[in-house]
């Protein structure tokens, strides 16, 4: 069943319905044009999904149906599920996927989040189980921080769990959604309350939130480029042996959130990149996207 627009949030007296279907509309377009963008450029393949907050009902959230993420074209492809058990808003709608309790736990503790991507990157997967840490090198990383968390599952399950690696509970869900949270008061320039923007899954892949989709879609991208730059930095210095060699340098601290906080600013950049190479492919479709009923213009 679809999910549409004027019929998704409960409306104020003081709110013209026609203003919310066009608010979720563009919200949708947003979406479905993230999820085109990560798929385009590896973060997400068949597998792997991500979410919104609706912006007019916040204890409830918008992902896809279980669908590929390339071939989610319009809103008959989304579900409204609730933040409180992940459950389908509407009974009747299309199945969904497992590991949605990743985004209605992280929704449920930190309020500022409106986005959340789950990604299995072949370049970050390698980090979660080699015990080499996943550290920030370029400033479009910075969003990292000094430390990444990395999930360990493992750790709990209880007898009766079915072992697949999947996050397939609630509680399962609140275990990933506290390793965003420290001990310790930490930089952060992510703009929510959480404290890691990024906590790897071991032998899994990463989840990473942010207060918009934009943002979310562009820490996911940059997570995994700073691990493709890292993997190379370490080959190459594997590979070259000196009695002076210095080990890699990483941002600092201080860094970390000066690069951000410059960085997150200019997220309409790429964006517009992004979003023009999904349109001038053949092989994505956005029905709610009015700039694809015409032909995109050639790169240059």
């Amino acid at each position: 069943m679809s999910v549409p627009p004027e019929q998704s949030a409960p409306l104020s007296s003081s709110t013209p319905s026609d203003m919310v279907a066009a608010n979720l509309t563009t919200v949708f377009n947003t979406l479905i044009t993230g999820l085109h963008i990560l798929h385009y450029n590896g973060v997400l393949d068949a597998y792997g999904h991500m979410s919104v907050r609706n912006p007019n009902n916040g204890s409830n959230f918008f992902m896809s149906r279980n669908l590929a993420p390339a071939l989610v074209a319009n809103s008959s492809d989304l579900v409204e599920y609730y933040v409180e058990d992940a459950a389908p808003v509407d009974p009747n709608a299309p199945g969904g996927f497992i590991e949605r309790y990743i985004h209605s736990e992280l929704y449920k503790r930190f309020p500022s989040i409106n986005s959340v991507v789950h990604s299995h990157s072949p370049q970050v997967v390698p980090y979660t189980f080699s015990g080499v840490p996943l550290r920030p090198t370029l400033h479009m990383a910075g969003f990292l921080g000094e430390v990444v968390p990395n999930f360990n599952i493992t750790e709990h399950y209880e007898p009766e769990d079915k072992q697949d690696l999947l996050v397939r509970s609630q509680r399962l869900g609140a275990a990933l959604a506290a390793q965003f949270s420290s001990n310790h008061t930490l930089p952060n320039a992510t703009q929510t309350e959480a404290d890691h923007a990024v906590v790897l899954m071991k032998n899994h892949g990463f989840t990473t939130v942010a207060s918009s989709i934009k943002l979310a879609v562009m820490q996911a991208m940059y997570t995994q480029t700073n691990a493709g730059i890292q993997t190379t930095a370490l080959t190459i210095q594997n590979a070259y042996h000196n009695s002076d060699q210095q080990g890699l340098e990483f941002l600092t601290t201080q860094q970390t959130v000066d690069t951000w906080t410059t960085m997150s600013g200019t997220a309409d950049r790429p964006w517009g990149l992004w979003s023009h190479q999904v349109r001038s492919s053949d092989l994505y479709e956005n029905l709610l996207d009015p700039n694809q009923t015409q032909p995109a213009a050639p790169l240059l």
